[in-house]
């Protein structure tokens, strides 16, 4: 059986039956409706970084990386420190360039991601890992496995399981102040199919909070399976308080150290 994060990444397949009744709910941020929250929404202090840095996923199990990714670049945006990824250059690609010149745009992308955490790439794509004492295929990213990739990788994190014992209230209040700031970022750990979404485990970061339709915008690393949209707090908290392995899923508050 397949677990952990990588099935709510993968392409859609198609809908026969009647959707869920929580995808009424969800508004897709290019409608005029999803449009209007943006415009008049007060907590989206991060969206212009996130949406500037914005890349699509292209593994199906790389929606953490990707995320992190994103959010790693929106923190260091032109900074000297970034990095290169010449692994993306073909043996050609410098046959016709200067001496010395390097033509790889300085920036972190999923696979430099991935190196700097303790879960490997294999093992983010299936090779099997023992969990509580019994051998499993564990792809993606689990919340906490996910938290410690982003901590590799130089940023300050907070983690929060969102359990039975967590009141939505709390939730939605501590998201809103992460929101309402520059320079931190809040990324979410769901399960696509709690939301009204076709697929499992899926992580994404938020751009921005509605509070006439107390609604979160999610930007879906994934846009073969579904778009940005707008997400009822009560309908990503449920998509958050679901079982992943080990715990629930949840959500980690990112900020540079």
């Amino acid at each position: 059986m397949l677990v952990g994060a990588v099935l709510g990444c993968q392409a859609p397949r198609t809908i026969t039956a009647p959707a869920p009744v929580a995808d009424a709910a969800l508004v897709a941020m290019a409608s005029d409706e999803g449009l209007a929250r943006l415009g008049r929404a007060t907590a989206k202090a991060d969206f212009a970084a996130l949406a500037n840095q914005f890349e699509a996923q292209i593994n199906g199990a790389f929606c953490g990386p990707t995320s992190a990714a994103i959010v790693l670049n929106a923190v260091s945006s032109r900074s000297a420190t970034l990095p290169r990824d010449h692994d993306r250059l073909r043996p050609d690609d410098l046959r016709h360039l200067p001496t010395g010149a390097d033509p790889i745009v300085p920036r972190y992308t999923p696979d430099l991601v991935i190196a700097k955490g303790a879960k490997t790439r294999a093992q983010v794509l299936g090779e099997p890992v023992v969990i509580n004492g019994r051998t499993t295929r564990d792809f993606g990213y689990q919340l906490r496995q996910f938290d410690e990739m982003l901590r590799a990788n130089g940023l300050a994190t907070r983690v929060v399981v969102v359990d039975e014992a967590k009141p939505e209230a709390e939730i939605r209040a501590d998201l809103i102040a992460n929101l309402m700031h520059a320079d931190d970022y809040a990324i979410v750990n769901y399960r696509r199919e709690a939301v009204g979404q076709k697929g499992g485990g899926h992580i994404s970061p938020l751009g921005a909070y509605d509070a006439a339709s107390d609604s979160f915008l999610v930007l879906d690393v994934n846009p073969a399976a579904a778009s940005w949209v707008w997400m009822p707090t009560a309908t990503l908290v449920k998509g958050m308080r679901t079982f992943d392995t080990v715990e629930n899923r949840g959500y980690v508050l990112v900020s540079p150290r």
